[in-house]
């Protein structure tokens, strides 16, 4: 048990030497030809690495989706249309409203469309 977490150790700290190895050399081959800037190091490839974490997220070991979006197409098709079609209302008024419409934050927001939205009647025509 011991030996296989070690084994694990020593290939994420092998992973983490490659990436940034790699992240340096594509910075240096390109970057200074394209944009001018000057060449990096070793340790600024690895604080590229980490800001990029931080900023953004994981490295790709979890994906919003699942697996190619099989979560989400499973759930998809799981649904009746009545399901969808809240679904699809739910969504938009997220996008419309932000992520804390409804959960008592400060923000204030109706089902009404926004002044910038094409009003559509029930048939959804313009």
């Amino acid at each position: 048990m011991r030996d296989h977490k070690f084994k694990i150790l020593v290939m994420v700290v092998v992973a983490i030497l490659a990436v940034t190895t790699l992240v340096m050399l594509l910075w240096n081959a390109l970057l200074p030809v394209i944009f001018g800037v000057k060449a990096i190091g070793f340790l600024q490839a690895l604080g590229l690495l980490i800001l990029c974490k931080i900023l953004f997220g994981s490295f790709g070991g979890h994906r919003m989706l699942g697996h190619g979006g099989r979560e989400m197409r499973e759930r998809w098709m799981a649904m009746s249309p009545e399901e969808r079609e809240a679904f699809i209302k739910e969504r938009s008024m997220h996008h419309r409203c932000g992520p804390w419409h409804g959960r008592g934050r400060h923000k204030v927001c109706s089902d009404e469309p926004r002044a910038d939205e094409p009003h559509t009647d029930d048939s959804g025509k313009a």
